[in-house]
């Protein structure tokens, strides 16, 4: 019989499809093997920085160190091979192993650029952050990051065929995958258990660095321990808080409380640093106190514990959220007002008082420029929204808040005008690592040298209402900040091993002669007291105490003016 021309033709047609098939039969993988890739992938690559703490370690250093970081690698892609099988299911697989290779790429770039650590604070800063503040973390060196360390293992992941057997024969398979990495974690901890366990112990860093587990640690650890977010539920403080009556021919207070922004101690020419970042404030009569240390190293921490009345340490152990000293201030009967030009946010803490937010604050003019104002726009339209706070309260003083931009990073060159600069050349990036740290310095500088030019024009503003009130000023710190340090950059890092740069921050007073005069505050008395140990726990009590505020909540013992006032 002969062969028509349509049978010649569909022969080798059929072949082709049929050689197509068996090759993508062949290009199938088992769900098993996708979870052992992305696990030595992340394991390995995505974990750098965890790689490079271990390598510096010097008890690391010999034969045996070596073969502690291998074996803690494997352990390491077992632990997630563990996890990941428990979700290795045809409708999850791959969502959760994309979502495992970005969360991964993330944080493997903040960690390995920054020299940060990943743990609940690190990830209250994530939540908490705003678009102003996530656009100055943009840069193309993660953009290229993320997408070699996730994007392209997660296409790669989504193009390949998965060859799902029986939900009887997948439940099976997990199981076997589960035992048999279980066993391997087992196995590996178990070899090198005396190093491991000495090594987690003297540098308990490292738990913080095993990414992405950190950043799911720590997510997970918010969730058990929510933001504080809805100010009903905020419970009362100090409901007895009240204030004395005015003496005859006294003058109302009038006292700005500045709150700053990543400023570190050592780097304000007041307080000794080389290079004098402070010129303006040195012509001042104010006292800078020199040994004070903040709550915590990012703001979300720091601020609300600052304003607390507790301390750090049973601050972070409280059962409740309670309100703190914005409150009190208004509850005694003050007219409070708060003005911020970070648009971070307060934290919660100027939620129940009479605010005006960065946006509110941005208007046309040399201070402002995109979405950021210079912090002298707090200075701004003062006298008018202090005389819209209702006038009975106004009549016995008037305390206003003002929340810094700062030096916060990682754009510090962006905090200062650019003929405030005085120290040159400055690192013009946000990608700190790519400058030289002298440059990354200059940046941080200038901002400290712009806080100086925004803290003596607010003394300025409040000299010139002397005739009318008592005036004076309080400049904190919230946090410090990392310059490149041992390659570390920014903040946020655990408390317990923070460097100092992180933790040291200044504080500065003003008082003028009316204040002095009518509180009874020794100026000289306070100025002996400028190398004593001082931490954010004496705030929230020697305002009040400052204020002259009566409140059984008060602790004379944390208050750093106590026995620097005299009876008026």
């Amino acid at each position: 019989m002969s062969t028509s021309i349509a049978q010649v033709v569909a022969r080798p047609v059929a072949a082709a499809a049929a050689q197509r098939k068996a090759w993508g039969q062949r290009r199938q993988i088992q769900p098993s093997t996708a979870v052992l890739l992305v696990a030595l992938w992340t394991a390995s690559i995505a974990n750098l920085p965890l790689w490079q703490a271990l390598y510096a370690l010097p008890e690391l250093a010999d034969g045996r160190g070596l073969a502690f970081r291998v074996t803690f690698c494997i352990v390491l892609a077992a632990l997630h091979v563990l996890l990941l099988s428990l979700l290795a299911w045809r409708h999850t697989l791959k969502p959760v192993l994309t979502l495992f290779l970005l969360a991964a790429a993330g944080g493997a770039y903040f960690m390995f650029s920054y020299g940060v650590v990943i743990d609940r604070s690190m990830m209250l800063n994530v939540l908490l952050t705003d678009g102003a503040e996530a656009r100055e973390l943009l840069s193309l060196r993660l953009l290229a990051a993320l997408t070699v360390l996730g994007v392209l293992p997660a296409a790669v992941l989504w193009r390949t065929r998965i060859a799902w057997p029986s939900a009887a024969r997948q439940l099976r398979q997990n199981a076997i995958v589960f035992v048999a990495a279980s066993a391997v974690a087992a196995g590996g901890a178990g070899l090198f258990f005396q190093d491991l366990a000495a090594t987690m112990r003297n540098h308990t860093q490292l738990r913080y660095l095993i990414n992405p587990l950190n950043s799911f640690y720590a997510l997970a650890i918010v969730g058990r321990q929510p933001i504080q977010r809805n100010g009903a539920a905020v419970l009362p403080l100090a409901e007895d808080a009240r204030l004395p009556a005015l003496a005859t021919g006294a003058r109302p207070p009038l006292v700005v409380l500045v709150l700053g922004e990543t400023a570190r101690a050592d780097h304000l020419g007041l307080n000794g640093y080389a290079r004098d970042t402070t010129p303006r404030l040195a012509r001042e009569d104010v006292v800078s106190l020199r040994n004070v240390w903040s709550c915590g190293t990012n703001t979300a921490a720091s601020v609300p514990c600052m304003f607390s009345n507790l301390g750090r340490e049973a601050f972070e152990d409280r059962q409740a959220n309670t309100e703190g000293l914005a409150d009190v201030l208004q509850r005694a009967g003050y007219a409070v007002l708060w003005l911020d030009n970070q648009a971070g946010g307060c934290k919660g803490v100027c939620d129940r008082v009479p605010r005006v937010d960065h946006v509110q604050l941005r208007k046309p003019g040399p201070l402002c420029r995109n979405d950021e104002c210079y912090d002298e726009v707090m200075l701004q339209d003062l006298d008018e929204r202090i005389a819209r706070l209702p006038a009975e309260r106004r009549a016995r003083g008037v305390v206003v808040f003002m929340h810094q931009m700062g030096s916060h990073g990682p754009a510090y060159y962006k905090r200062t005008p650019a003929q405030f600069k005085p120290f040159t050349p400055e690192c013009t990036t946000n990608a700190l690592q790519q400058c030289a740290r002298q440059e990354v310095v200059n940046a941080y500088d200038n901002s400290i040298a712009y806080t100086d030019r925004f803290l003596a024009s607010a003394i300025d503003w409040l000299r010139g209402h002397e005739r009318q009130w008592a005036p004076a000023l309080l400049y904190v710190s919230d946090h410090g900040e990392s310059l490149g340090e041992n390659n570390l950059y920014l903040h946020g890092l655990p408390y317990r091993f923070a460097p100092d740069a992180q933790k040291h921050v200044p504080w500065i007073s003003w008082f003028s002669r009316p204040f002095e005069r009518q509180s009874g505050l020794a100026s000289a008395c306070l100025k002996a007291k400028a190398g004593q140990r001082l931490s954010h726990d004496n705030y929230f009590h020697s305002v009040l105490g400052l204020l002259d505020v009566q409140t059984r909540v008060y602790d004379a013992g944390r208050d750093i003016h106590a026995d620097c006032r005299t009876p008026a």
